[in-house]
């Protein structure tokens, strides 16, 4: 690993979320990173490359690599080159396969941004054992799907006694714009239910469970909530998810761990119509004419401007309580989509090339591989972790 060309490679550098990121590495990567920006349009990645050298002149030299997720050669070649792979290319259902091979044959660390659950079921029955053997860490929602969930459970839950059963109740505010690509992988998940419930259904059957400890998703009801600071519901994204296979994967999170994920608005008519509006998106995506109607609505690339980021903000409050103790802790940030995105995105990556991690290898939340250590960048980075006690 240490004879490979490149710490970091950004894959998908010439999209809207890649090309923040690689902006976010050409700002804030230590000098010694070597980095490289890939993707399949040569001309294309030397036009994010002259932009990145206004910002940084050392930029104008930056490496480029064409790959593409359709040439298989071209991906064991990227994943072969560096250390750690970012992709930002999705819908990942449709291209994040062959990023994930490649890694996972090759050794390499590999993180993305995906909120896709049948994609990272698909990926963990599929390449989990291999990258166990290859020493690869295969770590996916590295944005705002899931890092302020897991990492600000593993945060609240450091603050509570240890060995003690804990009950943990997260709750999400944010306000900003999102983007095609966001908009067209929240769309493909939607139209396939399915398909996804029968890949979390095998991967539940395999996937081994921890032994003497009880870990539980709590499906909460719509409630008002003085604490989250206004109606919350039940919201039911790849979040929750991550947060229980990281308190599976760690023992610090005690014998008896539950977790409840709800969204927070300020009143009752907005979420319900919140409800009402994602049915019936839901119930269009199940057919493929309608489905391909509502792609067209947004293109791919589109995302929003830097004034409209400016103003995008998120909250993520953490409610916890176990051994007589009770604490509130907070993760707080801007831009919650792309600006801290693709910050989350970079330092995860900056973390595994740089900093002294455990061993554990395979398909890992971000709590689980990177921990504390990631928790410190992303302080250091601007993104708030806050908590109170009693």
């Amino acid at each position: 690993m240490a004879e490979r060309e490149y710490d970091v490679v950004v894959f998908g550098a010439t999209g809207f979320t890649g090309a923040l990121t690689a902006e976010y590495l050409a700002h804030r990567a230590p000098a010694t990173t070597r980095w490289a920006l890939a993707g399949r349009n040569r001309e294309k990645l030397e036009a994010v490359r002259r932009r990145l050298a206004q910002i940084s002149p050392a930029s104008a030299q930056l490496p480029l690599v064409t790959a593409d997720t359709s040439d298989a050669s071209s991906m064991r070649k990227l994943a072969e080159s560096t250390r750690v792979v970012i992709t930002t290319v999705g819908p990942y259902i449709k291209y994040g396969e062959p990023v994930v091979a490649a890694c996972a044959a090759a050794g390499t660390s590999y993180v993305d941004l995906t909120g896709e659950p049948e994609f990272v079921d698909l990926m963990w029955l599929r390449y989990h054992e291999q990258a166990q053997q290859t020493g690869a860490r295969l770590i996916h929602s590295c944005g705002f799907d899931s890092i302020p969930y897991d990492l600000g459970a593993l945060f609240a839950v450091q603050h509570l006694p240890e060995g003690v059963p804990i009950q943990l109740e997260g709750f999400v505010r944010a306000g900003g714009t999102f983007s095609g690509g966001t908009y067209h992988s929240a769309l493909h998940i939607m139209g396939r239910l399915r398909q996804g419930m029968k890949v979390a259904s095998e991967r539940k059957r395999r996937e081994p469970r921890p032994d003497g400890r009880r870990v539980r998703g709590i499906h909460g009801k719509p409630h008002r909530d003085d604490e989250a600071g206004g109606w919350v519901a039940p919201f039911p994204t790849i979040d929750p998810q991550t947060v229980l296979r990281s308190a599976r994967a760690l023992d610090r999170y005690g014998p008896d761990f539950s977790y409840s994920h709800y969204i927070v608005v300020k009143q009752l008519p907005v979420l319900v119509g919140m409800g009402i509006g994602a049915g019936t998106v839901i119930a269009l995506a199940q057919l493929k004419p309608t489905r391909d109607l509502l792609l067209k609505l947004k293109d791919p690339g589109e995302g929003p401007s830097p004034e409209q980021r400016d103003k995008a903000w998120f909250k993520v409050k953490m409610v916890g309580e176990g051994g007589g103790r009770r604490v509130v802790a907070e993760v707080t940030g801007g831009d919650p989509g792309y600006g801290e995105t693709s910050k989350m995105l970079a330092e995860s990556a900056l973390c595994l090339a740089h900093d002294e991690l455990s061993e554990r290898a395979g398909q890992l939340t971000p709590a689980v591989a990177m921990g504390d250590a990631l928790i410190s960048r992303l302080q250091a980075a601007g993104i708030g972790f806050t908590v109170n006690g009693s």
